[in-house]
């Protein structure tokens, strides 16, 4: 995989929602300041050219709605998608549900008009606020749902929500994401680097 990502001559496109978008709208190289930014700077002068597809507050139908514009007219050599947290947010701030049925639905109509290699990032969930803990009983089966789906398409599988929570027990959640959903800069990091790992040197 890194000799077919470290070429200028292929495009690399970034899917997702706020954790992806970090303001990528606003910057004259529309790249956002967050994880996308860190992978542009670490992979040099041969790196991909990279597109930042983020829009913030984005669940899985709405890049569905999109998809067709924001990523296949840019003719991916690669795709990578984080996807799912706002699927499950929803559900406890403005009683708006997705079910995990729904969820995977959704996923299939991004993933099944790729002809390109796929990542699937783990969507995570690093709880700092009463009431987080719950979540889970909404977000793990969507987990489930990406790591299926990440077997049965052949896509390789990037554990955000496993090793977040595992630097977590150690650096505390707030370090890595101050509301338990949006990362902070060491949280972006660390999802850089883990990208990094698991698609590039594995």
């Amino acid at each position: 995989m890194r000799s077919l990502l470290l070429d200028p001559r292929r495009t690399l496109v970034f899917a997702g929602d706020s954790v992806t978008d970090c303001g990528r709208r606003t910057d004259p190289e529309a790249l956002g300041n967050g994880y996308v930014r860190n992978l542009y700077d670490d992979l040099g002068a041969r790196r991909p050219r990279i597109v930042n597809a983020g829009i913030s507050g984005n669940r899985a139908v709405d890049l569905v709605s999109r998809w067709s514009t924001d990523v296949l007219a840019h003719e991916p050599s690669l795709v990578s998608v984080l996807i799912g947290i706002n699927d499950t947010w929803r559900r406890y701030d403005e009683d708006d549900p997705t079910t995990a049925e729904s969820f995977e639905a959704s996923y299939r109509a991004l993933l099944d008009p790729l002809t390109c290699p796929v990542v699937l990032v783990e969507p995570f969930l690093l709880p700092v606020k009463d009431g987080q803990e719950a979540w889970r009983e909404d977000l793990d089966p969507k987990l489930d749902v990406v790591r299926k789906l990440a077997v049965e398409y052949g896509a390789i599988l990037v554990p955000a929500d496993v090793e977040l929570n595992r630097q977590a027990s150690s650096l505390g959640a707030a370090a890595l994401a101050g509301d338990g959903v949006h990362p902070t800069a060491a949280g972006h990091r660390a999802i850089a680097d883990l990208w990094r790992q698991v698609v590039l040197e594995d």
